[in-house]
């Protein structure tokens, strides 16, 4: 569908009666579109410049209106590309260790992963105090990015104590570390410990999901721990916030 189809149906849209702010009845214009399929999810939206002109909207209006969908994470903003309609959100449950391989194909997507970096680097006081292990141990450490359907998602950095995994970077890596662990190692996990709070994506975390930097984010930190106490895997994700959706299902405790 041509990306004019959602500037055309708002050009005609009646304007709001119940005093809203013209953005927000500029929103509430955009989103309508979005929601009954005018565009669907993954295409562009038409140009701020075609919105503009095709609403009789003043610019600083039609960005207040973007940038509220995209707080919303109705849309997402493709570093000088402009403005899509976000793909529907993949669900997270931090209960399990289900790897992003494993989690996203089972919702019928399709994942990806890219190796950025591998190496093994000395524990910094405050890593090491997580693992239990004297500053300056050796771990090992991987950056990766992942993708949804082709669309750049998150960026994440890993780290793996070698006395529990040695020789784990020789091993592929741009799948399913998840399985390595478990099939090459034995290791199995018994307890996540996870902690998310939103974030904006700094410049160099922005620039490898070719977001625009200052993009609305989720930082999700999730220390994996096996039966006997010792941390498995310690990993921080960067997340676009239209990405994921977080569900847990657990026995209420008094």
């Amino acid at each position: 569908m041509p990306t004019t189809s959602l500037a055309d149906a708002l050009r005609i849209a009646p304007p709001a009666l119940d005093g809203s702010p013209h953005y927000i009845a500029l929103r509430d214009q955009i989103a309508l579109g979005i929601g009954m399929g005018k565009i669907a999810p993954g295409e562009r939206l038409p140009s701020e410049r075609q919105l503009q002109l095709g609403t009789g909207s003043a610019r600083g209006t039609v960005r207040e209106a973007l940038s509220q969908l995209e707080a919303e994470g109705l849309i997402y903003r493709r570093d000088r590309s402009g403005w899509y309609v976000s793909p529907p959100a993949v669900t997270y449950d931090p209960t399990r260790w289900a790897g992003f391989m494993t989690y996203v194909a089972e919702q019928g997507r399709t994942p990806a992963t890219e190796v950025l970096a591998l190496e093994t680097a000395p524990a910094s006081s405050g890593v090491a105090d997580i693992f239990r292990l004297v500053p300056g141990r050796p771990l090992h450490v991987l950056r990766r990015r992942r993708s949804i359907d082709g669309r750049p998602v998150l960026v994440e950095r890993i780290m793996v104590d070698p006395t529990l995994a040695p020789g784990l970077l020789d091993h592929p890596l741009d799948g399913s570390l998840t399985r390595v662990l478990t099939t090459v190692y034995g290791i199995t996990v018994a307890r996540n410990r996870v902690d998310m709070r939103p974030c904006a994506l700094i410049k160099s975390i922005a620039d490898e999901l070719g977001a625009k930097s200052g993009t609305p984010g989720l930082l999700v930190v999730r220390t994996s721990f096996d039966a006997g106490g010792r941390v498995v895997e310690y990993d921080e994700e960067y997340w676009r916030h239209d990405a994921v959706r977080v569900h847990v299902d657990l026995s209420v405790r008094d």
